[in-house]
């Protein structure tokens, strides 16, 4: 790990908290087949029980690709061989952002809970994704997304 953990709650101006002292990402990984890795979030976490992507707090002077692809092995499994970059996007509030990084599969791969985290991991056609409860932050950037990739 380079730098201190970022694990630990940012507030805004208004009272909302957010989770990373420097920030958070997530890696949205996309299958040829037009799947999508999606995590199911234990109850106990934020917006829990909803789904979402792997992703977490940014540590000091980690990119958010960094960030991403770690969090999504420590969560999902996800080996960063058999992921490509594709891109990314920023929602930045100016006090705190969330990095959303976008990969191609290179070769499909079986998800494992790697933590307490998940309570599923799933590959899920894309064309189901908005039918699902998920995590307010990836519904409000999933319509914007899904047009980027597909």
């Amino acid at each position: 790990m380079r730098g201190s953990s970022g694990d630990a709650w940012v507030e805004g101006p208004d009272g909302t908290r957010y989770w990373g002292r420097f920030g958070a990402a997530g890696l949205l990984a996309v299958t040829a087949g037009r799947e999508v890795l999606l995590q199911h979030r234990a109850e106990w976490s934020h917006f829990g029980g909803t789904w979402g992507i792997p992703g977490g707090a940014r540590h000091e002077h980690e990119t958010a690709v960094g960030a991403a692809i770690r969090e999504a092995h420590e969560e999902a499994g996800v080996p960063a061989e058999l992921v490509q970059v594709r891109f990314s996007t920023v929602l930045d509030l100016g006090f705190w952002s969330y990095t959303t990084v976008v990969a191609d599969v290179i070769r499909r791969f079986e998800p494992v809970a790697g933590d307490a985290e998940s309570i599923e991991l799933r590959w899920t056609p894309a064309d189901e994704v908005a039918a699902l409860q998920l995590h307010p932050g990836f519904a409000a950037a999933w319509p914007s997304l899904r047009d980027r990739i597909f």
